[in-house]
């Protein structure tokens, strides 16, 4: 039986929440830098604090944060709280249910709510809120209930949630089959040049920053990925675009738009938000801070949602409007394309 002492808890107390394996083109990396590059939501003082309490292993090796990880480490960290799927608290958080029956719901997600508990978001989440408004919710694969996709936290719109085991199959094959529709509407960074057009690419975690996805266009590592876009309206240094998935891959849009040299709109993790097409004057860049306030966060949104209904065989297809940052964003743009040509 675990006890505990004066130093703390003991090894049998600890969870086990990430274990990774450095790549072969790893250089020497202090440890604590490794897993900033890897952990999402991680702070520098969680991650030493973590080494200091003897929490962080490198081949089964208690190490310090001035280790060098090497190409091939495995290096895990060990933590006091469980793992997410240990936390699915239910929370009385309000749920913008577009469609709902027997066997499933639609929901409209605000940005900033994050779907799933994992690091750093154990609470406030999709789906805290889904457990306590539905009872017996099935669990995929994951550990998530009755979630069948998903969409990052700053990205706005549909999702489809099972409530039956039959729902969840049948959707999740739709899914992974390619037969789902899923549109969603982007701002992006530069004017893009071909009124529409199809991004090939496999995607994979980045090798040296691992929350960052990246294109892998020999497709010898990562995931094929599909995105079909078109421009829907030009607006000088910045273009809006709804793009088709065909493939469903972490970031998928966010990544693909970047390969083809327009970032999304103030996406931090991928360089949007920085000043990427326009002028050097001051006013310009005063305008496009105030963009940046005015959505703070990357310019997309899950539009679109169109699926099989489990039970019925009925297509199924759902439209949400654009929130309402996105819209003034856009109408910031446009205002100021009207005005400066």
């Amino acid at each position: 039986m675990a006890t505990e002492d004066s130093f703390g808890p003991s090894q049998d107390d600890l969870f086990e929440h990430y274990r990774f394996t450095a790549s072969k083109g790893q250089e020497p990396l202090r440890v604590d830098k490794f897993l900033m590059n890897f952990i999402e939501n991680a702070t520098r003082n969680k991650i030493q604090k973590a080494a200091k309490d003897g929490n962080i292993w490198v081949n089964d090796i208690i190490v310090k944060q001035n280790y060098k990880v090497k190409a091939g480490d495995e290096v895990k960290v060990l933590f006091e709280h469980p793992p997410y799927e240990f936390l699915l608290t239910p929370e009385n958080i309000p749920l913008s249910i577009v469609y709902e029956d027997e066997v499933l719901l639609v929901v409209n997600k605000p940005a900033g709510m994050v779907v799933h508990p994992g690091h750093g978001n154990y609470s406030g989440t999709l789906i805290n809120a889904l457990v306590y408004h539905f009872d017996n919710l099935p669990n995929n694969s994951s550990e998530r209930p009755g979630l069948v996709h998903r969409i990052d936290k700053d990205t706005s719109g549909l999702l489809v949630i099972a409530k039956t085991e039959a729902a969840m199959t049948h959707l999740a094959k739709q899914f992974f089959e390619k037969t789902s529709e899923r549109e969603y509407v982007a701002l992006v960074w530069g004017n893009v040049e071909a009124d529409r057009g199809t991004i090939e690419g496999h995607l994979a975690r980045h090798p040296k920053n691992r929350l960052q996805m990246t294109v892998f266009p020999e497709g010898d590592e990562g995931k094929e990925a599909v995105t079909h876009y078109k421009v829907l309206e030009r607006l000088g240094y910045v273009t809006l675009v709804s793009c088709k998935l065909e493939t469903g891959r972490t970031h998928q849009i966010r990544v693909h738009m970047k390969y083809i040299g327009h970032t999304l709109f103030n996406d931090e993790r991928y360089g949007g938000d920085k000043i990427l097409k326009g002028t050097t004057f001051t006013k310009y860049k005063q305008f496009v801070e105030n963009a940046f306030k005015v959505l703070p966060r990357q310019a997309l949104h899950a539009k679109t949602l169109g699926f099989e209904h489990p039970v019925t065989g009925e297509m199924m297809r759902f439209d949400s409007e654009l929130p309402d940052d996105m819209v003034n964003c856009i109408d910031k743009w446009r205002n100021y394309a009207q005005h400066s040509t």
